[in-house]
Protein backbone atom coordinates (compact mmCIF):
# COMPACT_ATOMS: atom_id res chain seq x y z
CA UNK A 1 0.00 0.00 0.00
CA UNK A 2 1.63 3.20 -1.22
CA UNK A 3 1.36 6.53 0.89
CA UNK A 4 0.66 9.92 -1.10
CA UNK A 5 3.43 12.20 -0.13
CA UNK A 6 0.51 14.86 0.60
CA UNK A 7 -0.75 12.81 3.83
CA UNK A 8 3.13 13.47 5.35
CA UNK A 9 3.38 17.03 4.52
CA UNK A 10 -0.38 17.31 6.01
CA UNK A 11 0.47 15.20 8.83
CA UNK A 12 3.51 17.01 9.53
CA UNK A 13 1.95 20.42 8.95
CA UNK A 14 -0.41 19.22 12.03
CA UNK A 15 2.33 18.27 14.06
CA UNK A 16 4.93 21.01 13.74
CA UNK A 17 2.65 23.97 12.53
CA UNK A 18 -0.74 23.27 13.73
CA UNK A 19 -1.88 24.43 10.66
CA UNK A 20 -4.96 21.78 11.15
CA UNK A 21 -7.02 20.33 14.26
CA UNK A 22 -7.52 16.98 12.03
CA UNK A 23 -6.92 14.95 8.74
CA UNK A 24 -8.90 12.07 7.39
CA UNK A 25 -7.15 9.67 5.14
CA UNK A 26 -8.85 7.81 2.44
CA UNK A 27 -7.53 4.48 1.19
CA UNK A 28 -8.28 4.37 -2.86
CA UNK A 29 -8.28 0.76 -3.62
CA UNK A 30 -8.39 1.32 -7.17
CA UNK A 31 -4.21 2.31 -7.28
CA UNK A 32 -3.91 0.98 -3.77
CA UNK A 33 -2.67 4.43 -2.32
CA UNK A 34 -3.56 6.27 1.08
CA UNK A 35 -4.44 10.07 0.31
CA UNK A 36 -6.19 12.85 2.16
CA UNK A 37 -9.50 12.95 2.04
CA UNK A 38 -10.47 16.20 4.75
CA UNK A 39 -8.71 18.75 6.48
CA UNK A 40 -9.87 20.25 9.18
CA UNK A 41 -8.88 23.90 10.44
CA UNK A 42 -7.44 24.67 13.81
CA UNK A 43 -10.59 25.93 14.71
CA UNK A 44 -12.43 23.18 13.97
CA UNK A 45 -14.35 21.18 16.70
CA UNK A 46 -14.20 17.25 17.54
CA UNK A 47 -17.64 17.20 16.64
CA UNK A 48 -16.99 18.80 13.60
CA UNK A 49 -14.33 16.19 13.28
CA UNK A 50 -16.75 13.36 14.21
CA UNK A 51 -19.55 14.42 11.41
CA UNK A 52 -16.57 14.18 8.75
CA UNK A 53 -16.16 10.33 9.32
CA UNK A 54 -18.77 8.53 6.72
CA UNK A 55 -21.18 6.45 8.56
CA UNK A 56 -20.51 3.20 6.29
CA UNK A 57 -17.10 3.20 5.03
CA UNK A 58 -13.55 3.29 6.45
CA UNK A 59 -11.28 5.58 7.19
CA UNK A 60 -7.72 6.37 8.46
CA UNK A 61 -8.26 9.75 10.44
CA UNK A 62 -5.83 12.20 13.16
CA UNK A 63 -7.00 14.59 15.62
CA UNK A 64 -4.88 16.52 17.72
CA UNK A 65 -6.68 16.87 21.15
CA UNK A 66 -5.75 19.95 22.89
CA UNK A 67 -6.43 19.45 26.90
CA UNK A 68 -5.69 20.74 30.18
CA UNK A 69 -4.22 18.45 32.82
CA UNK A 70 -4.65 18.54 36.80
CA UNK A 71 -1.69 20.09 37.48
CA UNK A 72 -3.32 23.07 35.01
CA UNK A 73 -0.28 22.51 32.44
CA UNK A 74 -2.04 23.14 28.70
CA UNK A 75 -1.04 20.00 26.55
CA UNK A 76 -1.61 18.26 22.99
CA UNK A 77 -1.68 14.37 22.00
CA UNK A 78 -2.41 13.30 18.22
CA UNK A 79 -4.76 10.34 18.18
CA UNK A 80 -4.50 8.26 15.45
CA UNK A 81 -8.01 6.86 14.75
CA UNK A 82 -8.98 3.66 12.50
CA UNK A 83 -12.20 3.90 11.67
CA UNK A 84 -14.06 0.81 10.73
CA UNK A 85 -18.19 1.05 11.06
CA UNK A 86 -20.19 -2.02 11.17
CA UNK A 87 -21.85 -0.79 8.39
CA UNK A 88 -18.94 -0.81 6.11
CA UNK A 89 -17.66 -3.87 3.58
CA UNK A 90 -15.94 -6.62 4.81
CA UNK A 91 -13.14 -6.01 2.42
CA UNK A 92 -12.71 -2.34 2.97
CA UNK A 93 -12.30 -3.44 6.66
CA UNK A 94 -9.50 -5.91 5.93
CA UNK A 95 -7.90 -3.03 3.58
CA UNK A 96 -7.64 -0.89 5.79
CA UNK A 97 -6.77 -3.22 9.03
CA UNK A 98 -3.98 -4.63 6.93
CA UNK A 99 -2.89 -1.59 5.91
CA UNK A 100 -2.67 0.23 9.48
CA UNK A 101 0.64 -0.39 11.13
CA UNK A 102 2.68 0.48 7.58
CA UNK A 103 0.62 3.83 7.62
CA UNK A 104 0.67 4.69 10.88
CA UNK A 105 4.52 4.09 10.76
CA UNK A 106 4.65 7.06 8.34
CA UNK A 107 2.99 9.77 10.70
CA UNK A 108 5.82 10.01 13.44
CA UNK A 109 4.33 11.75 16.46
CA UNK A 110 1.41 10.00 16.45
CA UNK A 111 0.63 9.88 20.59
CA UNK A 112 -2.56 7.35 21.23
CA UNK A 113 -4.14 5.00 18.50
CA UNK A 114 -8.46 4.33 19.48
CA UNK A 115 -9.99 1.83 17.10
CA UNK A 116 -13.65 2.62 16.61
CA UNK A 117 -16.42 0.73 14.71
CA UNK A 118 -19.20 3.21 16.36
CA UNK A 119 -19.19 6.48 17.32
CA UNK A 120 -19.72 5.73 21.10
CA UNK A 121 -16.26 4.23 20.93
CA UNK A 122 -14.70 7.65 20.19
CA UNK A 123 -16.70 9.73 22.33
CA UNK A 124 -15.07 12.77 23.55
CA UNK A 125 -14.81 11.41 26.74
CA UNK A 126 -13.22 8.65 26.06
CA UNK A 127 -10.61 10.88 24.24
CA UNK A 128 -9.99 13.01 27.06
CA UNK A 129 -9.78 9.59 28.83
CA UNK A 130 -7.23 7.86 26.73
CA UNK A 131 -4.98 11.64 26.99
CA UNK A 132 -4.71 11.71 30.70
Amino acid sequence: MAVHDECKLKFLELKAKRNHRFIVFKIDEKIQQVTVERVGSPQASYEDFTKSLPADECRHAVFDFDFTTSENVQKSKIFFIAWAPDASRVRSKMVYASSKDRFKRELDGIHVELQATDPSEMSLDIIKGRAL
